[in-house]
């Protein structure tokens, strides 16, 4: 008997926890956010980073529905909570909330804090308060106040509050702004593991380029309202799509130069310019930790190499031990500029000293100016 196969149906591809789909806010003529779109999967931690003012926090704001949106939508779960005719209620959205200042109700117990929006019955909102007080360990406290508490301890309780009633999703502005450094990567570790044990897709708005690397499963770089790029961390610090995006996650060197027939001529050498047109002209910029120094030798550099090009005479002006390596600042010969370099550990050689740069060309982003 010949057996037929019947063609099996596509698996149908479960909705994103959170989509925004082309949302923008305008205040007084002015557009703040522009055109907004992310998703966001259960247990995926976003970050929405870029530099103060850029509409980071209004896009928080209108996902947790205190802000409305002039257009967009807003989904959970693959179903419409707001756009700009239909609007869920914010206490409605299955939404946690945290904030810089953590807004602990002072006249209420720690478990009073975190029992608070939770329904049924008081055995159970116990269980669940002394469940996430244990998580967090702060059981201890749990007949404290607020204002015993340390700030990482308010911290931990403000996150054990706006776990309390198993939100889908977490909206994070700053949380960890007001800590301490000794602090700060304690608690943010310690959260990020809880909120991936809850299963909980987290937008977390940072200007910090740091935190947003170590907490995130994808960035979303926000400049003047937009999104300029989108994408895992490594691929968005490796393969920035401006000079700008360099220059916010690390301090950038920059040459001026022009295309001639897909090269760039600088006094490091040639860079690749391929898909820019002759006469036009670029910025090459590059980080402090991809320049290598050479010693002087006889007033001559090391001999050219394909990886590094050309050196180029640098006399430094300052170098400072930075606690986990040396920055050198060095005055360039052929054009007065200055070029900031990193190395590992403690090198510190004195003002006035020649040397010779050389720029890895694998490291090198070149840009339209």
């Amino acid at each position: 008997m010949e057996h037929v196969r019947t063609a099996q149906p596509a698996p149908t591809r479960s909705a994103p926890r959170l989509e925004i789909r082309n949302l923008t806010r305008r205040f007084h003529g002015r557009t703040v956010v522009d055109d907004v779109s992310l998703m966001i999967e259960p247990g995926q931690v976003t970050c929405l980073l870029g530099p103060s003012g850029c509409g980071k926090s209004t896009t928080l704001r209108m996902i947790a529905g205190v802000e409305m949106q002039d257009s967009g939508e807003i989904w959970v779960d693959g179903k419409l909570v707001c756009d700009t005719v239909f609007r869920v209620p914010p206490e409605r959205r299955e939404i946690g909330l945290m904030f810089q200042d953590f807004a602990l109700f002072p006249h209420l117990s720690v478990a009073g804090n975190v029992a608070y929006g939770l329904t049924g019955s008081r055995d159970d909102k116990r269980a669940r308060v002394e469940e996430l007080l244990r998580r967090v360990d702060l059981l201890q406290f749990i007949d404290g106040y607020p204002h015993q508490l340390s700030g990482g301890e308010q911290q931990r309780v403000a996150l054990a509050r706006a776990l309390a009633p198993r939100p889908r999703i977490m909206l994070m502005d700053e949380p960890f702004s007001g800590l301490d450094n000794r602090l700060r990567d304690g608690i943010r570790d310690e959260t990020l593991t809880l909120l991936k044990e809850e299963d909980t897709a987290v937008l977390l708005v940072t200007h910090e380029p740091e935190e947003a690397m170590r907490m995130a499963d994808e960035i979303a770089l926000m400049r003047d309202g937009r999104i300029v790029q989108q994408g895992a961390p490594y691929n968005v610090y490796t393969r920035p799509v401006d000079r700008a995006s360099v220059s916010f996650f690390s301090d950038a060197n920059m040459l001026r130069a022009q295309v001639n027939g897909a090269l760039a001529q600088t006094p490091f050498g040639q860079f690749l310019a391929p898909g820019i047109p002759d006469g036009t002209d670029v910025d090459i910029v590059f980080r402090p930790q991809h320049v290598r120094i050479d010693f002087d030798r006889g007033g001559s550099g090391p001999l050219p190499t394909p990886t590094d090009g050309v050196a180029a005479r640098g006399v430094v002006e300052r170098a400072r031990f930075m606690g986990h390596e040396s920055l050198i600042e060095f005055r360039m010969s052929h054009d007065a500029s200055v070029i900031k370099a990193t190395v590992p550990n403690v090198f510190l050689p004195a003002p006035g000293k020649v040397m010779w740069l050389t720029i890895r060309r694998n490291r090198c982003f070149v840009f339209a100016a």
